[in-house]
């Protein structure tokens, strides 16, 4: 249940605090105080869209919490909320240690539009935030019953009555499945003109990637050979520079530098005619160092050095030397590295940017390409499938109908029973099941037995709309076109009482329910609103005394002002007050001696009627009908408006 409420700087609310009861909450207050602004803040908590104008003048951020007591919670609607925080990644699966008992929602509106979502502390985003919410709270407000004028609302509430969720999603899955076949046969059945021109294409694309015969990394390489190959003169010039300056003299090493030191055929220095090349001065020096050891062995550890010099030499030589006997100007072997450069070149022009992509896009062609080929023996074996699959899901789709159609007569004789406790004994209701003829839909037996094909979703193969005759003696017609506002709202509160096992929605808030209910019905409703209390929190905000009668808590909505600022208060009432609001509520102010007694009589009544279907005793209701202790701390960084001590 929703155990705590906290609201700061939402619209004309400056700093709220709340502590709800379990059972029935009711919310009342003059016109204008800021009950549907607590509601507005409420739907803020649970992820619905809102805007930087609830942000309270003069204030830069709007913030609403709301502290839920997961305690009294469903076992379905436990699993089903904490998979959902797993999926979220706010709780670790299987970690049976974390405290599950609460859970906190929060929303921040900042005055420049952003809000921040939070849930037990940590960041989420809006859809989350809704998407939990839904879990814990269901609002009913009168855009809520305008709903229920809405046909396409009314085959997910019967499912609901008959509790077909399972079957439903298996039947969705076959649907999903045999849309997908379809999908593809329709594309393997187009015209054959324009298949045999896809295939030219894909086989034109598969033999010219075929034909290239493609090497991942040898773009790298040919671009490296092609730099190799157009400055072959310039490199050999070079290596012969290196190599007759380590090894050779300046005839061996370049014959075209004539003599002296100067420029070679790049203007690189060559060995002067007549100069030790590098590796005889280091001969001669390993000669010098061994007669100096001859007679002074002090210098011995360096002789391994010059003898590791003289060797790296003659590597690097000989290394150079090989290097330059590669290294050729071949006009023909260039003409082919280019023509190979062009043709990758077109290739990744027309294909994909890299040798891999390629490659990738040649065999996701030759796939096609067979399945083109083959198609005839494809086309086979979807459309055996489709077979199959439209046989299991008409089977499935007839056992959900079948299952609707008694649903549908059992919620139409619980319907006009609730009515009738509600002061509307005179309304036929009938849930009307039609289905529309197909030649490409789901193969199952008619009204009349006899079979047939009939247009389907992933829902079936219903359509669901309900039907009421407010009068006796007049036909069904559609509820969307006759229903009054008062009926709606009475059809809708009947239709959630009768629904309420199936829903594990945990709390339920009303908003105004009671539009176009008069007095005479008010106890009705109010007992019916009492009566969702077995399986939900019931929060309502009301006009009519014979509803709040019914409240275990009872909370009044007063505006004050305060150095010319407008501020909204909530009260929790105890047994005394709580008759002055109701006898207020009755006869308006000031509260009259008469209008007193009326308003204790109401909650007598009130009290006697849930005392028989608790077999308490009234007295008892009456002395803790608003006292209930709440079942969650108070946050004491909250101050505590209006709750009694």
């Amino acid at each position: 249940m929703l155990a705590e409420l906290s609201i700061n700087n939402f619209a004309i609310i400056d700093r709220l605090h709340l502590r709800f009861g379990p059972g029935f909450n009711a919310l009342t207050g003059e016109t204008g105080a800021g009950k549907s602004i607590i509601i507005d803040a409420m739907s803020a908590m649970l992820g619905a869209k809102i805007g930087a104008e609830f942000v309270r003048h003069g204030c830069t951020t709007a913030r609403v919490e709301g502290l839920f007591d997961l305690t009294r919670l469903a076992p379905a609607a436990r699993d089903l909320l904490r998979a959902r925080l797993i999926a979220a990644g706010l709780l670790e699966e299987g970690d049976e240690a974390a405290d599950d008992s609460s859970l906190t929602l929060s929303r921040e509106i900042h005055k420049g539009g952003r809000t921040v979502a939070r849930v037990n502390g940590s960041l989420v985003n809006q859809a989350m935030l809704g998407e939990l919410g839904s879990l814990l709270v269901d609002i009913h407000g009168q855009t809520e019953h305008q709903s229920l004028l809405r046909m396409t609302t009314h085959l997910d509430l019967l499912d609901q009555h008959a509790r077909v969720g399972p079957l439903r999603g298996r039947l969705a899955e076959q649907v999903t499945r045999l849309r997908a076949v379809r999908k593809d046969l329709a594309a393997l059945q187009r015209d054959e003109r324009e298949l045999a021109r896809r295939a030219d294409l894909l086989k034109f694309q598969v033999d010219e990637i075929e034909k290239a015969e493609l090497v991942v990394g040898e773009d790298e390489e040919l671009a490296q050979e092609r730099s190799r190959l157009m400055n072959a003169e310039r490199l050999g010039t070079l290596a012969d520079g290196i190599y007759g300056l380590l090894i050779a003299g300046a005839e061996e090493a370049d014959p075209f530098s004539g003599t002296g030191r100067g420029a070679g055929r790049n203007g690189r220095a060559v060995p002067i005619a007549g100069e030790k090349p590098v590796r005889d001065a280091l001969g001669e020096a390993a000669a010098l160092l061994g007669e100096l050891l001859r007679v002074d062995p002090d210098l011995t550890d360096q002789q391994a050095g010059l003898n590791t010099l003289i060797d790296g030499v003659d590597e690097l030589g000989r290394t150079v030397r090989l290097y330059r006997e590669r290294v050729e100007h071949d006009p023909e072997r260039l003409l082919e590295v280019e023509e190979r450069i062009s043709l990758l070149h077109e290739l990744k022009r027309k294909y994909a940017p890299t040798i891999p992509e390629i490659i990738a896009f040649g065999q996701e062609a030759a796939a096609e390409l067979d399945t083109l080929t083959h198609s005839e023996e494809r086309i086979a074996e979807l459309q055996e499938e489709e077979a199959a699959l439209l046989t299991d899901a008409g089977a499935l789709a007839a056992e959900l109908s079948a299952l609707r159609q008694a649903a549908g007569e059992r919620l139409a004789r619980a319907v006009e029973g609730a009515m009738r406790e509600l002061l509307m004994g005179s309304i036929q209701f009938a849930a009307g099941i039609t289905r529309t003829p197909d030649p490409a839909g789901l193969p199952a037996l008619g009204p009349d037995g006899a079979p047939g094909r009939w247009a389907f979703d992933t829902r079936g193969l219903d359509r669901v709309e309900f039907l009421i005759s407010p009068n006796p003696g007049e036909p069904l017609k559609s509820l969307a076109k006759i229903a009054s506002g008062g009926e709606t709202s009475r059809l809708m509160l009947a239709l959630k009482s009768i629904l309420s096992d199936a829903d594990y929605t945990p709390t339920l808030i009303f908003d105004e329910i009671d539009v176009g209910v008069g007095g005479r019905s008010g106890m009705v409703v109010g007992e019916k609103l009492w009566s969702l209390t077995d399986n939900h929190q019931v929060l309502c905000i009301t006009h009519l005394p014979q509803i709040a009668a019914f409240a275990d808590s009872h909370y009044r909505i007063t505006k004050q002002v305060h150095e010319g600022r407008t501020s909204t208060r909530v009260d929790a009432l105890d047994t005394a007050d709580r008759a002055t609001e109701v006898a207020a509520m009755l006869g308006g102010l000031p509260v009259t001696a008469g209008s007193l007694e009326n308003a204790r009589e109401i909650i007598r009544h009130s009290a006697q009627t849930k005392a028989l279907r608790h077999g308490a005793t009234a007295s008892d209701l009456l002395a803790g009908a608003a006292t209930r202790p709440p079942s969650a701390p108070a946050d004491p960084a909250w101050p505590q408006v209006g709750v009694p001590n």
